[in-house]
Parts: structure tokens; C-alpha cells; sequence
């Protein structure tokens, strides 16, 4: 396991509620994507969905490899997202 964490994001530029987060480690324990449509199945899937499930405003939300995509609520400021979404992922790796 890396010790050093990478988070990239990027708001997109079609849905500004839209943040993809791109990171150096693995957030998905399969080959396959885990997309989740709600908190209440973030709480029933993996690890780290169940770990970011506790972060405020997020709707739904993709997992694919150290790829991310969270779709947020309209009323959520997106920097403080990206914050608390950040350092949720740091403390689940190390």
C-alpha cells in the first residue's frame, strides 16, 4: 500500500453537481465498476462506500479502479465536498 495518497478533482463542466476524483490507489476491491444510487446502498456496498457514506450532500455515487464520480446536492458547497470526500479517503488508506 502506498503511503503517499494522489486526489485529483474535476468538476464537470455539463453538471457543476458532477465531481470526478481520480486517485493513485485501487477504491474498488474488483475489476468491476460498483455504482450506488443512494446513501442507504453506499451503507450495503464496499468499504469505502460504506466509509464515504457519511459525508454530507453526496446523492449517488461510481467507483471504477482509483476512479470516482459523486454526484452532489444542489445546496452542497463543492469544495467543501471535495474536502471532506478527500479526507475521508485519506483515512480509510492510511
Amino acid at each position: 500500500m502506498s503511503e503517499y495518497i494522489e486526489i485529483e478533482t474535476e468538476v464537470d463542466e455539463d453538471d457543476l453537481n458532477l465531481i470526478h476524483f481520480f486517485t493513485n490507489l485501487p477504491l474498488t476491491s474488483e475489476a468491476e465498476e460498483e455504482s450506488y444510487k443512494s446513501v442507504e446502498e453506499m451503507l450495503e456496498g464496499s468499504a469505502v462506500a460504506q466509509a464515504l457514506a457519511g459525508v454530507d450532500g453526496i446523492l449517488t455515487m461510481t467507483l471504477d479502479g482509483g476512479d470516482m464520480s459523486i454526484l452532489k446536492e444542489d445546496e452542497i458547497d463543492e469544495y467543501a465536498l471535495i474536502a471532506n470526500v478527500s479526507a475521508v479517503i485519506k483515512d480509510f488508506f492510511l
